[in-house]
């Protein structure tokens, strides 16, 4: 006898305990790509992948393509990076046999969504793209090998930026 679920699907290939358990646990991701930086994106977990929309009217993922690495970055129960993880990035096609499975599925978890779910998918279906994160190989930073500071980013230039004024005072303050 085992202590494994016998219901419980197979782990991605490359996935290890902590990365299963963090990728069943996430609701949000940072994901990178070559070249760019980490963008949180809300997800949904299906069978120890990662699935998330992009497209008009939800997420921008412009730097996702299906075929090209990716590197994810997961938070834990505490709020902080547990996590790092390089993934296969997947185009999942509108018609496919795991579109008709996971689709609904991610549409009902879609926060704040203005069409109902079944809407929604088809809504995807023609202006949105699926994609599936599964882990390619263990972990490339947990645990001890977590980098001690915050690694924020300043923040990027912005042309709307402006100099902040001096409070307003009705009548003068002597000094003495």
């Amino acid at each position: 006898m085992t202590n494994k679920d016998e219901s419980a699907p197979p782990e991605p290939a490359g996935s290890t305990p902590l990365i299963a358990e963090a990728v069943r646990k996430a609701s949000v991701a940072w994901i990178a790509t070559a070249g760019g930086p980490a963008r949180v994106m809300w997800c949904h977990p299906v069978d120890g992948a990662l699935y998330l929309v992009t497209g008009a009217g939800e997420q921008s993922g412009a730097d996702l393509v299906a075929g090209e690495p990716a590197s994810v970055t997961l938070r834990g129960d505490h709020g902080g990076r547990i996590v790092t993880w390089p993934a296969e990035v997947a185009l999942v096609e509108p018609g496919s046999a795991d579109w008709d499975a996971v689709a609904p599925q991610v549409a009902a978890k879609r926060l704040n969504a203005a069409e109902n779910p079944a809407d929604l998918v088809s809504v995807w279906a023609t202006r949105c793209r699926l994609y599936r994160l599964t882990p390619a190989d263990g972990p490339v930073a947990a645990g001890s090998t977590l980098p001690d500071d915050s690694l924020a980013a300043p923040p990027r230039p912005n042309p709307a930026v402006r100099r902040t004024r001096r409070p307003f005072r009705l009548h003068r303050v002597r000094r003495r």
